[in-house]
Parts: structure tokens; sequence; C-alpha cells
């Protein structure tokens, strides 16, 4: 081929490559032309597997007339390719019959009919990542010339330059499809929270749309949502997902509401408890915010590659309509407890004139006063009691009773959460004692101290619900001063507490203090044995014998001690009326100080 020839078959080639055709055949005209410029007969570009220790055709110019299947790949043992690129420079086989080396290149060298071989390592890579040569044959021995050198390093170059455009090219096709997906799915979000769906579906959404491993957390519900495994090796998604239900959600929750509460949007090392070993992920905790109040977050798990411009639009997108949704089921679930709490007080405090209207009000609420219930009043400690704990524990508490599938409702009325209970025919007290002790125990988790638990007696109209009400409030007064906690009724307690309890808790303090309270001070300030001689002569039923016997004491002794008590205190143990008085006060005080 000519001077002229030449240049016009290159500079096809590099209208070719500005024409943006596929590569593939832009790559087959390489080939092509390469033969076509040094007057070679076969060629091909291939791209080197040198892990899995193999040489790809991915384009090859064989104008054989002969039909006959050529090998796709070659072991990288057996081709000079793999000498090419580890020396950084091309191999001239002047005739591969003569040679020792490449043993399947001579055998293959007869039924092709070839004999010189040039290998020429391209410079760049496929678009798997794997680097590239260029293969001539030569039915002919053939010398290689500084004008073919000249030339083949041009065709080199173009094919760099041709692998160069393709990538660009595909590289601005995957940019305007992610631009045009990123638009679709902010639209998508966008319709989607706005309709009546709920934040799980919300959820999967964005999940087919994100590549972002994350966990959606819904302070509104106390619920979190994972999809995507931050760690392939260690969890698949599936485990991911399940181990995030089973023990790293509530983590992940109290982890990210503390972070935005001390520090707001924050990166941090998030550490999980799996029960045997830590295990840390780097993270990026986002509040979900609507009016100024945090309705949730999400924790972003942080990965090699960063996100990009449109990976964060997208982010953007899924959190404003999270944020939405979380709100507007927020202000639903508050209208509704609200409505309900305020029927519910109304009942409790016996301010309800018209039955029928009440069974009415109550019908549409979702409470059905034809059936028989019972009450479970949590009592709170007053630290827990502020409106953003309440609000946070009464979520909480919705999806303790919802997972037992029983139609309880809960309440938050008058500093006080409380599950109004229906009754199935077959019920026995043993079932609302085990809910008892649930919520007890789950409430308790939640807030890091277990709450009192009262349970009522069974409410069959609408005037037993404010007694109910009332007992439970005495429960959980008298478990408060006894320092008891769990799920309790005023059976639990025995006759003196319910006595306390039907007196009030200012006023056994006040009966006790009047009545015992110099004695324990005096014991206290003169280390004095006089409470201990009340106790054991009553115990005794006022046998002096006995007491002094067991006080270790002459019976004369006990008696001046007893006559001394009644100077210093005035009181006297032998009239009936100062007996009662004592021996109920000291048993009220031994059932406080054993508590």
């Amino acid at each position: 081929m000519d001077c002229k020839a030449r240049l016009a078959s290159l500079t096809q080639t590099v209208a070719l490559i500005n024409g943006a055709d596929s590569l593939d055949f832009l790559l087959k005209n390489l080939a092509e032309t390469a033969c076509a410029q040094i007057g070679w007969e076969m060629s091909s570009i291939m791209s080197i597997d040198v892990e899995h220790g193999f040489a790809h055709v991915l384009a090859r110019h064989d104008p054989t007339l002969l039909q006959h299947e050529l090998p796709e790949r070659w072991e990288l043992a057996t081709s000079p390719a793999l000498v090419a690129l580890k020396r950084n420079q091309q191999v001239y086989i002047r005739d591969i019959r003569e040679s020792d080396e490449f043993h399947a290149y001579r055998i293959e060298s007869y039924k092709r009919d070839y004999r010189t071989v040039l290998v020429i390592p391209m410079k760049c890579v496929d678009f798997g990542g794997k680097p590239m040569v260029l293969t001539l044959l030569s039915r002919e021995v053939k010398e290689i010339s500084n004008e073919d050198q000249l030339v083949l390093d041009m065709v080199v170059q173009l094919g760099i330059a041709a692998v160069g455009q393709e990538r660009r090219v595909q590289s601005a096709q995957q940019e305007a499809l992610r631009q045009d997906q990123a638009l679709k799915t902010h639209t998508a979000l966008l319709d989607h929270a706005l309709a009546e769906q709920s934040v799980l579906s919300l959820c999967e959404l964005i999940n087919t749309q994100l590549r972002i491993p994350m966990v959606v957390v819904d302070f509104t519900v106390s619920d979190l949502v994972a999809w995507r495994t931050p760690n392939s090796s260690l969890f698949d998604d599936i485990t991911w997902q399940a181990e995030v239900h089973r023990i790293f959600g509530s983590q992940i929750s109290k982890i990210a509401k503390d972070l935005l509460e001390r520090k707001g949007p924050c990166e941090t090392i998030l550490r999980l408890d799996n029960g045997t070993d830590f295990i840390q992920f780097p993270v990026r905790v986002q509040p979900l915010i609507v009016d100024a109040s945090t309705v949730g977050a999400l924790v972003i798990f942080k990965q090699s590659e960063p996100e990009d411009l449109l990976d964060l639009l997208m982010l953007d997108s899924a959190r404003f309509a999270l944020s939405v949704m979380m709100m507007r089921s927020f202000i639903r679930f508050s209208f509704e407890t609200r409505t309900q709490a305020e029927l519910f007080l109304e009942i409790i405090e016996s301010r309800w004139r018209d039955q029928a209207d009440v069974m009415i009000r109550a019908k549409r609420l979702g409470f059905d006063f034809t059936r028989s219930h019972k009450l479970l009043v949590i009592g709170l400690f007053s630290d827990k009691r502020e409106p953003g704990n309440m609000i946070d524990l009464h979520r909480a508490l919705v999806r303790i009773v919802d997972g037992k599938n029983s139609g309880i409702s809960v309440l938050n009325a008058a500093g006080a959460l409380v599950c109004f209970c229906p009754l199935q025919p077959d019920d026995t007290p043993e079932r609302l004692q085990k809910l008892a002790k649930l919520v007890a125990r789950e409430v308790g988790s939640y807030l890091g101290e277990t709450p009192v638990v009262a349970v009522s007696q069974i409410c069959t109209k609408l005037s037993d619900y404010a007694e109910a009400w009332d007992r439970c409030q005495r429960v959980v007064a008298i478990a408060r001063s006894l320092g008891q906690t769990g799920a309790l009724s005023m059976q639990d307690f025995g006759p003196l507490p319910m006595l306390a309890s039907a007196a009030g808790v200012d006023e056994v303090q006040q009966f006790l203090a009047d009545v015992l309270g110099e004695v324990i001070e005096h014991d206290r300030d003169k280390d004095t044995p006089y409470m201990q001689t009340l106790e054991i002569y009553l115990r005794e039923r006022g046998r002096s014998q006995s007491a002094a016997d067991a006080l270790g004491l002459h019976v004369t002794t006990l008696r001046y001690r007893l006559k001394r008590i009644e100077d210093l205190f005035g009181i006297n143990i032998e009239a009936p009326e100062s007996r009662f008085s004592v021996e109920l006060a000291i048993r009220m005080h031994q059932m406080i100080a054993n508590s």
C-alpha cells in the first residue's frame, strides 16, 4: 500500500471514530486497517484476563474463505500476549513454526496457515478494566520496517482513541439515563407521599431507585425499615433485614435519636452489639423534619465509592417524601388518640349524661362499650411524662399491643397510658396478666426502668370505668409508696395497703408520723430500743413474760421500759384504743420498710 492509500485508510478510521459507531465495529475496522496498512493477512484485538489466565477475542479480521471454528479465548500460558503486557512492549515472532515457545500458536499456525506473529500492547483497557492487545498474523515470514512500525503505532493510538470515545459516549448516555431516572424518581416519590400510601411502601420504592444502603427510622411509630446490606461480606440483604428486626433495630433507633438531639446531622461510627461481639459501620445520620419537628431519621451507610450528585438529589427527594408521610401519620395519630382520650376522660370523670350519645361516639372512635373490658393503667414517674416522651412511648406501646392482634386501644390520659382491653367470652385472668407483664417488660426496656402496670377489675357498663380508673390510680400510688413495679392489682397488696389506699398515701404518712414519729426519731438519735419493744410486746399479745423472754429482759425491766415509753411519747399500750392505733401503725411501718 502506497503512502496516499495508507493516509486515506487511516483518515477513514478517524472518521468512523468521530462518527460514534459501535465499539465492536470500530475495533473490527482497526483490526482490518492494521492488516491493510502493513500487508499482513489476519489480526485480532483481545482483552487479557490476567486473574483467570485467559485472553478473550474482542474483534477479529480473517478473510479466509474456508469455514472453520476459531477459538474465542486463549490460555495465557500458551499466548505471547502476557509477555507483551509484562514487558510493556511488542512481541515479534519471525516464524512461529520454528519457535519452541507458545506451543498452541505453533499448532494453530498450520491449521490457519500463518508464520509471523506480532503482539502489541494497546495501553488501554476494555469496559471490564482488562488490558487490551493487538495481534497480527502473516502467512509469509515478514520483517517489520520502521515505516510499518510508525503506522502500527498510529493504529494503536486510534484504538486508544476509539475506546476512550466509546467510554465517553456510554458515560454520557448513562448520565442522561440517570438524570431521567432521578427526575422520574423525584416525581414518583412525591406522588407516593401525597397518596394514601404507607411508609413501608414508600421505603420499598426508594429501595428500587437508590443503590445506597440505609435504614429509615420512623420516630412517629417507633419503627424502622432496612433493605440493602451495608457489608455484603457480613450479611446478605435478607440476613441483614432479619438481624435489624431481631437485635439491631432498637440500637439503631436509640443511637440515631440521641445523635440528632445532641448534635443534629452528623457522621459517626455506628457500633452494634450482635450478642457476642461489636460490629462497626461508618454512617451519616440525617433527620427527617417537617415544621421544625423531627419525625424520623435516615441512617446512611458510607460506601467505598462516594455518592454522586444524582444520588444526593434522589436522597433529598426521598428524605422529603418520607418526612411528609411520617408527619401526616403523626398528625392523624395525634388527632385520633386525642379524641379517644377526651371521650375516656369524660367517662372516668362521670361527666357524661346521655349514655346513647356516648355509645355512638365511642363506636365512631373504635370503642365498643357493649363488650366487657379491663383497663391496664401504666403509671410513669414524673420525669418520664414529658410531652415528647409520652408521644414516643404511646406509639411504642401501640406497636406492642398491636402485635397481640387483640383489638386493644391505647390512650394517653391524665399523665398515664391506658390500654383499653376488650374481653373475649373464653378469656381467663391469666391472659391479661401475661399481657400486663409483657407491657411492663417492654415499656421498661424502652424507658430504662420498669413502670407500674395496674390491672383493673372487669367493666361491664359505663359507670364501672370511673371506679376501675380510681382503683388503678390507687394501685399505682400504693406501688410507688412501697417501691414496687411491674404488673399489679389491688389483690397483690393484701388488706393493709387497701386500707392505706382508701385513706390516701398522704394521710397514711401523717398517721404514722402522729403515732410513731417521735418514737422512731428518738430511737434513731439516742440508739434506744423502744420501737422494737413495742413490736415484740404487741406480737406476744401483751403477755409480759413472753415479751420479756423474746427481748432478753427481766419482766420488771420490760414494765419499766413500757412506762418510760408512756412518759416520753404518751403511748399507753394497755389502753385498747392506743394499742389498736400503735399496732396498726407498726404494721404499716413494717409494710413500707419491707418494700
